[in-house]
């Protein structure tokens, strides 16, 4: 089945990317299929899962209508957006939702999608080739904000790096990440898929090390995201979306070609072939939930007060627990 004839009519329109002959008629059942708005970014080929779902017609199997929504401004803009009704739910990653969840946000946690998509990269001619080497160097980032940025300074401190002081952070485009390089203005990029990709096959660049390394292999990385006032409302809704999800996310580890095929459409720059390499090194068989979710949520919030970016008062275990609901 092709994303042509397997996207739903509105979920096309929302993502832009391609468009239908005729609407999906459901006609086994004596109830319509419950609408829900699921926001994403198009831009993240980790989420292939979300266009794969729709391929495999997985938010009908639950009984949805899914509307998806291409986000592309600021997470505190996405989760007000999920908070206050203009979307039902998102997908997002970790390490940028949990600093805008401690101020409050009604939006709650069902389960984590996959593992890995960040990446860190030493320029060789400036003698960055592992993270000891990084001291007194200058990282690029394409947002100060970024899960890129707050990852891999986690991971500065548990070298002993201080990375508030011993490294410099500077931001450019995430395009023009490599001509800094190029111009010495940075020794070391910090990204994620796909764009930073295209960084494996430079010579002149070495990969340091992602974030399905070490203790990180089995950590998840995206989120999924529900708006408080639905699960209050309509829990089954929400079940509904979170176990679709999780389903198209273990279809994707199981043919991650397809998943590749599936996301391929808001990709055009990248041949099929490329998109799934990029998959095939994440850790698409990471789908926590409930307390396996909750213990790797807290973990990340011990890890983020390390570096500054949560309060050092907040109590890492009661803010997991908050911020996370259980639906299995």
């Amino acid at each position: 089945m092709t994303a042509n004839t397997a996207l739903s009519r509105r979920g096309l329109i929302a993502a832009g990317a391609l468009t239908l002959a005729a609407p999906f008629v459901l006609r086994r059942r004596a109830v319509a299929a419950e609408p829900l708005r699921l926001s994403w970014n198009a831009g993240a080929v980790c989420f292939s899962a979300v266009p794969l779902a729709f391929q495999l017609d997985l938010f009908k199997k639950h009984g949805l209508e899914v509307e998806l929504i291409n986000f592309t401004g600021s997470t505190d803009q996405l989760l007000e957006a999920i908070a206050t009704g203009k979307a039902d739910a998102g997908v997002g990653m970790a390490l940028r939702w949990l600093k805008p969840l401690e101020q409050g946000f009604d939006v709650k946690i069902s389960a984590g999608l996959h593992g890995g998509c960040m990446r860190l990269f030493g320029a060789k001619e400036a003698g960055v080739k592992t993270v000891l080497d990084l001291p007194g160097k200058t990282i690029g980032v394409s947002d100060m904000a970024s899960p890129s940025k707050n990852f891999f300074s986690v991971v500065l401190t548990k070298f002993g790096i201080d990375p508030n002081k011993d490294v410099e952070w500077r931001q450019f485009p995430a395009d023009l990440l490599g001509l800094a390089v190029e111009k010495g203005e940075i020794h070391a990029i910090a990204d994620g898929d796909p764009l930073v990709w295209r960084h494996t096959k430079d010579p002149r660049m070495a990969e340091i090390t992602n974030n399905v390394c070490g203790e990180f292999a089995t950590r998840t990385c995206c989120l999924v995201g529900v708006r408080g006032s639905l699960l209050r409302d309509n829990r089954p809704a929400a079940k509904a979306l979170t176990t679709a999800l999780i389903e198209a996310q273990h279809a994707a580890y199981a043919d991650l070609r397809a998943a590749a095929a599936a996301y391929a459409p808001f990709a055009p720059k990248f041949p099929v072939e490329e998109l799934e390499a990029m998959l095939r090194s994440h850790a698409h068989n990471v789908t926590p939930t409930g307390d396996e979710l909750r213990q790797q949520l807290a973990l990340y919030t011990d890890e983020l007060k390390s570096v500054s970016v949560i309060k050092r008062s907040t109590d890492s275990q009661r803010f997991a627990g908050r911020i996370t609901v259980d639906l299995a």
